[in-house]
């Protein structure tokens, strides 16, 4: 996600892209809502002709992780603290835009069948440019 007076522009990994609309699939007919984190471009392993401080969003974080003391106590253990600052939705019945009832974050990236694209909006409900980079994110492990 970059800013250019005010234009932002979002940038998804390839691999994430297909994941997520993967997902929406397997969810129909309920709906989608997970946390998204971004691999500054710089850290790929190809040149993206991008700033390489520029946020790439590249990977998911599963609703599932920490979800017993996010349902007692409200606290998301499943997103590391500074983290997450994308969502995505996915909307069965629609409609391609954003509601009252959304998860919001800084971007949100929303699909609606026929499952096909993604449409990015910023947390008001503008639309806004989506490039799709066909690049793999570095591996990351877990360190011992």
């Amino acid at each position: 996600m970059t800013r250019d007076d005010d234009d932002v522009r979002v940038y998804a990994t390839q691999g994430l892209v297909e994941m997520l609309l993967e997902r929406a699939v397997e969810a129909e007919p309920a709906r989608e809502n997970v946390v998204l984190d971004a691999t500054p471009a710089g850290e790929f392993g190809a040149d993206l002709g991008l700033d390489p401080g520029t946020p790439v969003l590249s990977h998911v974080y599963l609703p599932a992780a920490g979800r017993a003391v996010s349902d007692v106590f409200g606290v998301d253990l499943g997103t590391p603290a500074g983290r997450g600052r994308a969502r995505f939705l996915s909307h069965p019945q629609g409609p391609d835009e954003l509601t009252r009832r959304d998860d919001l974050a800084g971007v949100v990236l929303l699909a609606v069948p026929p499952w096909e694209t993604l449409t990015a909006f910023d947390r008001r409900g503008r639309r806004l440019p989506l490039t799709v980079v066909d690049a793999e994110p570095p591996t990351e492990s877990i360190p011992e």
